[in-house]
């Protein structure tokens, strides 16, 4: 532990987490909003403050006293990853910044005092500075230590060198930001920081604990550590510009090749490698585009240029390789491209093979896919990625090869009330029931209406339309209660003859979205055993029999 706390400048950030649901998420902060975690307020706005929101206050209390209230979930990383910039902007006019959290950085103020000619001015001029470069309001406190400077900065006040002790003794104890510390100090009598710093530190230790210890530290105005400073990031982007606007594919992948390099060299100077690459590009008439590639795994130069060459060759052609999605063209070469890391780890970090690198078959194998990518494009090899759904064309997404494989739909369950209303399951009077969506074998239970194992084998991509005939040659509905109006005898898939069906099992219904009527989507599902062998997975909609999936 330090003797002498070091002469501390903060700066502050209001409010952080309702600026950062804004800057990410574009969620108007002039409005009531409060941010919720574990269905408490962490924070809210100065109009939700003026409707009587506090922090501390269930969801539903919240809404109570300000109906219009906007909710966001917390998310540290989203504010982490708004405040960077900010930190950056403090970089750019004092070194040696500390983050203390999301919405609060911190350095000596020596230096920048020094430098811009006092406390004060060094203040103002940080403040002026975020506000200018990051559009964000700030306040700075400078008190002797991160604690105190962190409180000073609420009151936006430069406490005289000497002074904390002073500054300190007058605030209650709920300062400390520990709640059961503060309420058990209010009970025995100790309201403020000045009265719980005059108490002996040994028995404070003896009473309260290591943290007490700790804390009546901090409200006598002696810091526990000195300041952590961070090394600014290296700058690891490569840019190139072209006197000759870039508007054809070939000239494009040439570019593309050699601003790969640049970057892999740079970044392998470095000791790091990437994982998520930004691409950037400026038209001569000044347009800007970026997009974001994702990959499991480490991009390679020929990697980094391949995904280079499919984005500007989607750029220039106006088309992303997907069906159906066509962008427009940009109206004019493109002038400028710039290549960000925006994911990056160090290649020491990768767990080697049994013997040595990396397993030889796999590379091979990568190399195999990303060849054929690299002739047809980055749709033309695509792997599957299990999550969660009702249905089994829900539950498989195909992302392609090397693109980060994260599931379309959550693979947690939803329990009732968040996506779906499930209905009672009962099989119908005829055919053995193969099962109700219940957990087989695992620990975590499905979602709501989901298939019972076994998987179909195959899932077709586009639904059959079929027709049910019972016995005596009537087409076979369910009713919205689920009641079937005979039992399944016979099955006709498009134009084809008709199957008799020796077997079935169900309904199992599945009733989503039901509160959003343009969304809403209402089915029940049947398991039926041909005569011919076939096993199939039907499905009911609106009156209308589907054939969704085929048993091996």
């Amino acid at each position: 532990m330090t003797g002498v706390p070091t002469r501390t400048l903060l700066l502050w950030c209001p409010d952080w987490p309702v600026l950062a649901a804004e800057i990410v998420d574009g969620v108007p902060a002039i409005g009531p909003v409060a941010v919720l975690h574990a269905n408490r307020v962490v924070a809210c706005s100065e109009r939700a403050r003026a409707e009587g929101v506090r922090r501390g206050l269930r969801k539903r209390e919240a809404q109570g006293r300000c109906p219009q209230l906007t909710v966001v979930d917390h998310d540290p990383g989203r504010d982490a990853r708004a405040f960077e910039p900010v930190v950056a902007a403090v970089e750019e006019v004092a070194a040696g910044v500390e983050v203390v959290r999301p919405g609060a950085c911190a350095l000596a103020a020596r230096g920048p005092s020094r430098y811009l000619g006092g406390e004060e001015p060094a203040a103002e001029r940080l403040v002026e500075h975020v506000a200018q470069t990051c559009a964000v309001e700030s306040q700075v406190g400078i008190a002797d230590g991160v604690f105190a400077a962190g409180l000073a900065a609420r009151v936006g006040q430069v406490v005289p060198a000497g002074g904390t002790p002073g500054f300190l003794a007058g605030l209650p104890v709920e300062a400390l930001g520990r709640p059961a510390l503060a309420d058990l100090l209010r009970r025995l009598g100790v309201r403020t920081l000045g009265d719980f710093a005059a108490l002996p530190a040994g028995d404070v230790l003896a009473r309260f604990g290591f943290d007490g210890a700790l804390a009546h530290r901090l409200a006598a105005g002696r810091d526990h550590r000195p300041l952590a400073v961070r090394q600014p990031p290296a700058d690891l982007a490569v840019t190139a510009d072209h006197d000759e606007p870039i508007d054809r594919v070939d000239a494009a992948a040439f570019a593309a090749r050699a601003l790969a390099e640049r970057l892999h060299d740079r970044l392998a100077a470095h000791g790091l490698a990437c994982t998520r690459l930004g691409i950037e590009g400026v038209t001569a008439h000044g347009q800007e585009l970026h997009r974001v590639w994702r990959h499991d795994g480490l991009l390679t130069a020929a990697a980094i240029a391949d995904r280079v060459r499919w984005q500007l060759d989607g750029w220039l052609s106006g088309s992303t390789g997907r069906p159906g999605a066509r962008p427009a063209r940009p109206t004019a070469g493109i002038i400028r491209l710039r290549l960000v890391p925006d994911g990056v780890l160090a290649q020491a970090g990768l767990q080697p093979g049994l013997w040595g690198e990396v397993g030889e078959e796999r590379e091979r194998a990568h190399r195999a896919l990303s060849r054929v990518q690299g002739i047809l494009g980055p749709e033309a090899v695509v792997t599957a990625v299990l999550g969660g759904g009702r249905s089994p064309a829900d539950q498989v997404r195909l992302v392609p090869w090397g693109d980060e494989r994260l599931p379309a739909r959550p693979g947690e369950p939803t329990w009732p009330g968040q996506d779906a209303r499930p209905a009672p399951v009962e099989p119908a009077g005829s055919g053995a029931a193969v099962g109700s969506g219940a957990a087989v074998g695992s620990g975590v239970p499905p979602w709501p209406g989901r298939l019972p194992p076994p998987a179909p084998a195959v899932v077709l991509p586009a639904p059959l339309a079929a027709t049910v005939y019972d016995a005596v040659g009537a087409p076979v509905g369910v009713s919205a209660r689920l009641q079937v109006s005979a039992a399944p005898a016979r099955l006709v898939v498009g134009t084809a003859r008709p199957v008799d069906i020796v077997g079935w099992a169900g309904p199992w219904p599945v009733d989503e979205r039901w509160w959003a009527p343009a969304e809403a989507r209402r089915r029940a599902r049947f398991q039926v055993c041909l005569a011919d062998g076939n096993a199939l997975l039907l499905a009911v909609e609106a009156g209308q029999w589907l054939v969704e999936a085929i048993y091996d």
